[in-house]
């Protein structure tokens, strides 16, 4: 179908290039012309979905056509992309910010400059290079777009990382930074320690002297994985059963009571967060894995005067704010370079992408942050 559509489009192009040719120019000459001088991407390889539904059942791998390259595109030939949680909300079709189908999955992602367009200035084959801001259609084995939408990024970079930074990362670095001013030796207290964000938060807290209150859900081999995130720099590590009691703040017995909580969880875990908070303290959410509410006591918004905020980075990021953005990307991908900024993850091969969906889905129990190799 999305073979179809992008043959339509082609079509509909030629037709109105007839309408307006002069009179003078043979027709065949000069699709002749057009052709023979037109640069082209090789054919791609690519995750489509027709319509939105289940990941597992709604996608499919197909053959795509060659794009045309013009004036100021450059092709790159993708190396690894994630399937993030937004990916799969884009599929079923729940995320607020969605491509029109038939679409091709995936958001982020980095590859290699494999050609140019005519009119590129600062991009050579065998750069590496990001989508920025990140755009839909990174599950496929070459990308066309316009040089502006590439951010060049050092070739020293793992290609885990320079494929994961922005959405995760990013994330992390954001929150930390714009809802609270804190300095080194104040608190952040937050649950889904476990994850991408929460990994990323313990370390850039950590690099400013800031300390961390980690919240994970009841789990098998809990000690190894609150060992694993000391390692990292956690302050302190709980299962929401340790939680289970009257006064939560009687364990910060070394640490001062966090002015600033992250929740993307909802529901039990994230009024665990609440109870963390100190006096004017603030939550920032930024997910709902749990899919359960929010609730908040009216002696929390009164006598503690709490504040709930919202982050999501795609409406930051839409803002004016693309070189700021390209700035903090490069910081971070450095930290990863000097190993001061490291996350699981799994390298995935592109043909075993429905294994990599169902780990992705949850299917197979609990797995690290998959991530297609192409």
């Amino acid at each position: 179908m999305l073979q179809k559509a992008l043959l339509h489009r082609t079509t509909s192009r030629s037709s109105s290039q007839l309408l307006l040719r002069p009179p003078s120019i043979p027709i065949l000459t000069s699709l002749r012309a057009f052709s023979s001088a037109a640069a082209l991407s090789p054919p791609s390889t690519a995750v489509v979905y027709d319509l939105h539904g289940p990941p597992d059942t709604v996608t499919r791998i197909t053959e795509l056509p060659p794009v045309e390259i013009k004036e100021n595109d450059v092709c790159v030939k993708m190396l690894a992309a994630p399937i993030n949680p937004s990916d799969i909300n884009r599929i079923e079709g729940v995320y607020p910010v969605r491509p029109a189908v038939p679409a091709v999955g995936g958001y982020e992602g980095v590859g290699e400059v494999h050609s140019v367009g005519p009119g590129v200035k600062g991009f050579s084959a065998g750069d590496l290079v990001i989508s920025s801001p990140p755009s839909s259609g990174t599950w496929q084995t070459y990308v066309v777009k316009e040089q502006s939408l590439w951010h060049r990024i050092d070739n020293g970079t793992p290609i885990e990382y320079a494929a994961t930074v922005t959405v995760n990362p990013l994330t992390a670095l954001r929150m930390v930074e714009d809802f609270v001013d804190l300095n080194s030796g104040d608190s952040i207290v937050q649950n889904g320690a476990t994850s991408i964000v929460g990994q990323c938060v313990i370390q850039l807290a950590r690099e400013r002297g800031i300390h961390t209150i980690n919240i994970i859900r009841d789990r098998a081999r809990s000690d190894e994985v609150k060992e694993k995130l000391k390692k990292l720099g956690a302050d302190e590590v709980y299962t929401e059963s340790q939680l289970e009691v009257k006064n939560l703040k009687s364990l910060l017995i070394n640490l001062p009571e966090p002015a600033l909580g992250f929740n993307c969880v909802g529901g039990n875990a994230a009024s665990l967060v609440l109870k963390f908070l100190r006096q004017g303290g603030t939550m920032v959410t930024y997910g709902g894995m749990s899919k359960k509410p929010i609730t908040v006591s009216t002696t929390s918004f009164i006598f503690k005067d709490l504040s709930l905020r919202g982050f999501w980075l795609q409406k930051w990021m839409t803002s004016e704010k693309a070189t700021e953005c390209r700035s903090m990307i490069d910081y971070l991908l450095g930290l990863t370079r000097e190993g001061k900024l490291i996350y699981d993850m799994e390298l995935v091969p592109f043909n075993n992408f429905q294994t990599a969906l169902e780990k992705a889905l949850g299917k197979l129990g609990s797995q690290p942050k998959q991530v297609i190799k192409f």
